[in-house]
């Protein structure tokens, strides 16, 4: 403390810069917090989006398997007759799978059935890989965030990487 100065003076000094200090934090808290919760929010899209294709692909005992020759293409999904491969599953004359760059029209494809449906999805590793890639999307958005809101830059590279690396074996194995 300066001499001239008066110890009420110097009191008051220290508790402006203690409650800005205090008002940085819980700003910076508060940030954290919400990149978090975005970066969260985002994960879970990417789970919520892969899933509905997924869990038929990943989880298929007691599923219908089989095969689908690819007959006709319109402008969002084709159709084929369906041959079984799994025990109790039935023949059908025609099915639907969504068209994708991973259907063409001439092509038999291994197939898992959706209950209730005639809808089919693709099985095997490229159905798994196919059906990840929102999840492999929001890995990388999800990265971004990461990085640039919640500072936490190997992080974010990590999410980045595991993107990537799964958008790449869809696209390869496809």
């Amino acid at each position: 403390m300066i001499p001239a100065m008066p110890a009420t003076a110097a009191s008051s000094h220290r508790r402006k810069r203690s409650s800005r200090k205090g008002s940085a934090t819980a700003l910076r808290f508060g940030r954290l917090a919400a990149m978090g919760a975005v970066a969260v929010l985002i994960l879970i899209a990417g789970v919520w989006g892969s899933w509905g294709t997924a869990q038929h692909v990943m989880l298929t005992k007691g599923r219908e398997r089989g095969t689908v020759e690819v007959t006709r293409c319109g402008t969002e999904t084709c159709t084929g007759p369906y041959t079984p491969s799994s025990a109790g599953s039935t023949a059908r004359a025609r099915v639907v799978i969504e068209k994708s760059v991973a259907v063409q029209k001439g092509r038999t494809y291994t197939v898992v059935v959706k209950p209730d449906t005639d809808e089919v999805v693709r099985s095997g590793p490229a159905g798994v890989l196919f059906a990840w890639v929102p999840m492999g999307g929001a890995l990388l958005l999800a990265s971004v965030v990461v990085a640039g809101g919640l500072g936490r830059a190997r992080v974010g590279w990590a999410l980045a990487g595991t993107g990537v690396a799964l958008l790449t074996a869809a696209f390869l194995a496809v």
